[in-house]
């Protein structure tokens, strides 16, 4: 995309947005072609049309600009995943640590806008009547939301849907345990209608991979809260723990099978990162993962990315945060390959559990096996789910390490390698290198999903990146530590200026991005 357009739909959003996150969600969701509540209530069509914009809009799918400045242009950078070779804004922007505030309301545009008004809107009709749609309106609350905390830090959650002139923001701590107890409420009603054998009436509007199955949404819950339980482990070690093992002992359990994972299925849209980086050329593989991916000699590289143009042969990364003299200096490096070339977009997959147990292991939770077990299943899903061959011969390499990143056009951005572990497992290791092992194979086989991967290297450090060169941040964000979180939006700051008073006081530091989230601790990970 060119500059120009984004700063065109940046200003259409700023007019979208204009009001704050509460504003105006019944006149959004209210039916403007005058069909009747009985017609709507047949087959419970009133409710099942608010779950599309939902499961849509989790990660934006269409138009594909909205994914560019919702996630793209931030965790996706940020994690490691990708970088750009366009100079957006003259070359100073998120990659360069000068956050956009234009782009960055998306993120919490798309989550209100879509997610969390709908998912108030079901509430209103469901609850104690239709509870089968009213649990699974919580589990997809939780899976879009958690990411909207994890990027701003404290938000508007409980007070949802009041009209107080001050619409209060809940601190990061309190959002994360209503979370638990919204996946308690719906883990508890989709099994009660398991058990009875009840046929499930999602069906027909499930437009996720699993096709309305109780028991699957179960499993994701169970998944979602090992997650979110992960998340937390430096702050409340204690309720980690116990909501970990909670995931772990329900009688549907976790993911543990690729037809597990829990992905957007879509008849229409292609996953908009084939656009960005295909047709529009704004994304390209990262110089992190070409170091890494390419010391390991990784099978699953030729999935993730496209050989370069201009190298023949080769996989050729962008560094992030360095001087763009013109697009076409890069624009002919490694594009993001087949893996976005299909109809779906995967938001949770099992190898990713199969992680979050090995590290759960790691620190003597109860995961019902062994680190070293969930870890190499962890790498083995990922290969099994992308049809990749020759997963045992990686598991078993003790040689291989990342690699130094060389920019063939500007020496200036070479680095030495900097994430230097091995595969395979190693018994006789600390557990900050086993953890880091675990860390750097989760970061692989979650891509492209970058907001998991910039969680996770917000909470652990790892996989180690390449600091950024040009720093445009004013001395707001640590080249070394890179982005911590988003600003509050202007959206908000125009329409409910008291609630994001209270959600500065309850951040506990300035609203920029150099300042951690609760869980965000500079403890250390054991």
């Amino acid at each position: 995309m060119k500059l120009k357009t984004i700063k065109t739909t940046a200003i259409c959003m700023s007019l979208l947005a204009a009001v704050s996150c509460t504003d105006n969600f019944e006149e959004i969701n209210t039916n403007p072609n005058g069909i009747t509540t009985k017609l709507l209530e047949q087959d419970f069509n009133h409710i099942k049309g608010l779950f599309g914009p939902m499961l849509n809009n989790i990660l934006v799918l269409t138009p594909e600009w909205k994914y560019q400045v919702q996630q793209g242009l931030q965790a996706d950078i940020w994690s490691g995943y990708m970088a750009t070779g366009t100079a957006f804004r003259g070359g100073t922007n998120n990659t360069t640590y000068d956050l956009v505030d234009g782009w960055n309301g998306f993120a919490w545009g798309a989550a209100y806008g879509d997610v969390m008004s709908n998912a108030y809107e079901i509430e209103q009709k469901a609850k104690g009547k239709y509870d089968q749609f009213y649990a699974i309106s919580l589990i997809v609350k939780v899976e879009g939301m958690h990411r909207v905390t994890d990027t701003y830090g404290p938000i508007v959650y409980s007070k949802f849907g009041t009209t107080d002139p001050v619409i209060e923001y809940d601190s990061q701590e309190d959002v994360y345990q209503l979370m638990f107890d919204e996946l308690d409420i719906a883990v508890a009603e989709l099994t009660k209608r398991v058990d009875a054998e009840e046929a499930s009436t999602f069906v027909t509007t499930d437009i996720t991979a699993y096709k309305g199955d109780y028991k699957k949404w179960i499993k994701f819950a169970n998944s979602l809260r090992l997650r979110l339980a992960m998340r937390i482990v430096k702050k409340v070690p204690a309720l980690a723990k116990s909501e970990a093992e909670k995931a772990i002992a329900q009688k549907f359990g976790v993911m543990t099978s690729n037809d597990d994972i829990f992905k957007i299925v879509s008849p229409v849209y292609t996953n908009p990162i084939a656009t960005i980086s295909g047709a529009w050329g704004d994304v390209r593989m990262s110089a992190d993962m070409e170091s890494i991916m390419g010391g390991y000699n990784d099978p699953r590289l030729a999935i993730f990315f496209n050989p370069s143009v201009q190298f023949p042969g080769e996989f050729k990364g962008v560094r992030t945060g360095i001087e763009i003299a013109a697009k076409a200096d890069h624009v002919d490096f490694s594009a993001i390959g087949p893996i976005v070339n299909s109809k779906e977009m995967v938001l949770m997959n099992t190898a990713e559990v199969y992680f979050l147990r090995a590290e759960g292991a790691l620190r003597g939770w109860n995961m019902g096996g062994t680190a070293q077990d969930f870890y190499e299943s962890g790498i083995s899903s990922s290969f099994s789910q992308l049809a990749v061959s020759g997963s045992a011969t990686y598991i078993a390499d003790n040689v291989k390490t990342a690699k130094a990143y060389v920019d063939p056009n500007f020496t200036v951005n070479n680095a030495a390698a900097v994430n230097n572990v091995t595969v395979a497992w190693d018994a006789a290791a600390g557990n900050e290198v086993k953890l880091q092992k675990i860390i750097t194979q989760k970061w692989i086989a979650n891509f492209p999903e970058g907001q998991e991967a910039w969680s996770d290297y917000r909470r652990t450090g790892y996989p180690k990146l390449f600091p950024v060169l040009k720093n445009t941040s004013g001395g707001k964000i640590d080249s070394n530590l890179g982005v911590r979180r988003i600003n509050f939006v202007q959206s908000e700051k125009d329409g409910n200026p008291g609630g994001v008073a209270t959600g500065v006081a309850k951040l506990g530091g300035l609203d920029t991005g150099g300042t951690r989230l609760w869980w965000d601790t500079t403890d250390a990970n054991f």
